[in-house]
């Protein structure tokens, strides 16, 4: 695959050298010159207002057409198809090959026995009303457990409803809801040393996607308590609030503490942006990992165990749950060629920072408070803040039978690539 790869970037630079004369160097400069316009149009529209929003729009609608213009009055179409579909087809052989030299490690899973006590907390509301679409309640009371159903209308105190069922008697806690709901009773589990049942019925279901549990069928997530297998995964905290993926603070965490912002997402986010993306270093955040400081970031996400690299500006994974490091991911964007670097370079521009640590500090110069998106909700907590994690601390039951969480697609690294097609190792993962 290494070497299919290297033919395939090696094929498709040469239909460009080779091509010259009908054109591959303006392919190449007319596609780059279109891709910077448009990231430069990008950063008017989130960074600005007025005017120049508008000039930033009308970039984003010229950058396209112009290169449709350009490559259609040269007979240039065929020439860049080829080469894209070289290229993306090189792209494609190298993650392959990346991916079977240098797979992820495997959490360790151990059978166990049915729980005998079983407490489900379900809320009917989460992702669109899956508890009810889905028969969760009674499939669950028919394999033995107690359901709690939120009322709807109230924020009902989880915590303590889950504190109170293992007061009871309860042998294992378990979720019907989204991944803030899910991380206020895993901390529960977590504390009394009782494994913990996750049930994909929220929105986006992060945790379990990487998990591996079935998205689109929550209900056999149910499966685990006949037949179950137990991970031990870690747990994170920020000023002594759990959470299963991520803490955020900066741009996104501002946004979401706009009361708006959950019937009108976008006007919400295009109103605040200008102000937020332009602050004073001075206003912006600072944080300390393990000795390593970041200054002035304009957006910190801090994550329970770090995703994976080539899906950093993508879907997000985290081939991993129990490696003990927190992910730590900077972003600091001022101007325009920056948004163009980073719309180049992805996770290598020089405006993203990525990194694990076992403590993260993070605070303001200008602020008492930091809002904060602890598993998409919205918080407000004292300045500094502090993130840590519990390795290993929550014991996670999960059905035998599961789709497996998707693969994770590694960046595409040339020297390890040429080091794997001269049948050499490739350097190991940072830590396993």
């Amino acid at each position: 695959m290494a070497r299919l790869s290297l033919a395939g970037a090696a094929a498709a630079v040469a239909a460009l050298v080779f091509a010259v004369r009908w054109g591959g160097l303006l392919i190449v400069t007319g596609g780059l010159a279109a891709l910077l316009v448009a990231a430069a149009g990008t950063w008017l529209v989130l960074a600005r207002r007025g005017p120049r929003r508008v000039a930033g729009v009308l970039l984003l609608v010229a950058a396209p057409i112009a290169v449709i213009v350009l490559y259609t009055t040269h007979g240039l179409w065929v020439l860049a198809l080829v080469a894209v579909a070289l290229w993306l087809a090189a792209l494609g052989c190298a993650r392959s090959a990346l991916r079977w030299a240098r797979p992820p490690g495997t959490m360790r899973f151990e059978r166990r026995r049915p729980p005998r006590a079983p407490v489900l907390i379900m809320n009917p509301k989460s992702g669109g009303g899956k508890v009810v679409r889905f028969g969760l309640v009674e499939k669950a009371e028919r394999l033995g457990a107690r359901v709690i159903v939120l009322p709807a209308g109230t924020r009902a105190d989880v915590t303590e409803l889950a504190r109170s069922a293992v007061a009871d008697g309860a042998d294992l806690l378990g979720v019907a809801g989204g991944d803030g709901t899910q991380a206020l009773v895993a901390a529960v589990a977590a504390e009394h040393g009782l494994p913990f049942l996750v049930i994909s019925a929220g929105t986006r279901n992060h945790l379990a996607m990487d998990l591996g549990l079935d998205r689109e069928d929550p209900s056999r997530c149910l499966d685990a308590l006949t037949e179950g297998e137990e991970v031990r995964v870690d747990l994170g905290f920020v000023s002594g609030r759990p959470f299963v993926n991520t803490a955020s603070f900066g741009v996104y965490a501002e946004i979401v503490q706009d009361p708006g912002y959950r019937d009108d997402q976008a006007g919400t986010a295009l109103a605040a942006l200008p102000d937020l993306l332009l602050k004073e270093p001075g206003e912006r955040l600072e944080a300390l990992a393990d000795g390593t400081r970041l200054p002035s970031r304009q957006a910190l996400l801090v994550s329970n165990n770090p995703y994976a690299e080539g899906d950093l500006l993508r879907s997000g994974r985290r081939p991993r749950l129990d490696r003990g490091v927190l992910g730590v991911i900077g972003i600091q964007v001022e101007s325009a060629a920056q948004a163009a670097e980073l719309a180049l370079l992805g996770a290598q521009a020089g405006g993203l920072t990525q990194l694990t640590a076992r403590r993260v500090e993070i605070t303001a110069p200008a602020a008492r408070e930091l809002p904060v998106a602890l598993d998409g909700e919205a918080l407000t907590l004292p300045a500094p803040a502090v993130c840590t994690i519990r390795p290993r601390a929550l014991r996670v039951l999960l059905p035998r039978r599961r789709p497996g969480a998707p693969r994770s697609r590694p960046r595409a690294n040339w020297r390890h690539i040429a080091l794997l097609a001269l049948g050499k190792p490739v350097p190991a993962p940072e830590r396993d």
